[in-house]
């Protein structure tokens, strides 16, 4: 598939597009979990645009699309956390995430102060997401059961 998909750092212009986006993007994963108020789909513009403001945030877009985002952070331990990496549901399985993923690393990596370790979570039913945290390296590090349908799977790599 020949798209011309281009990642950029995301400010707080692109805040809008990125929560639209990620709602659309978690009603799979509520209807999965039997849960529509997880966090991702109850969370407010200000709250984008601070997560933005207080840590990274990248998006693709294609054309003037945002059709995937990523963010993250970084602890005073060294561990860069990294969350919400959606995908349009049009555009999965086209490399995208994975490519953010790689992007979100690099720019970690290149910080003056280089961190000790890259960590997320998933849902332990989400495959997908699993699947491809696996390839790129991560390890499960932990569980943590939230709910009765939900258990948290941590995984981590070293940077």
């Amino acid at each position: 598939m020949g798209l011309s998909v281009t990642i950029s750092a995301a400010d707080a212009r692109d805040a809008e597009q990125i929560l639209k986006l990620q709602y659309l993007c978690y009603q799979s994963e509520a209807e999965l979990y039997g849960d529509w108020s997880m966090e991702p789909l109850t969370q407010s513009l200000d709250a984008v645009r601070a997560e933005l403001a207080d840590g990274y945030g990248l998006v693709a877009r294609l054309g003037d699309e945002v059709i995937a985002s990523v963010r993250a952070r970084t602890d005073e331990d060294g561990t860069v956390h990294i969350a919400k990496l959606i995908v349009h549901p049009r555009m999965r399985r086209h490399g995208i995430g994975g490519r953010l993923l790689d992007a979100i690393e690099r720019h970690f990596a290149g910080a003056d102060a280089a961190p000790k370790r890259f960590q997320l979570f998933t849902g332990h039913r989400s495959e997908g997401n699993l699947r491809l945290y696996r390839a790129k390296g991560y390890a499960q590090v932990g569980v943590r059961e939230v709910g009765p349908r939900l258990t948290l799977v941590t995984l981590e790599k070293a940077a």
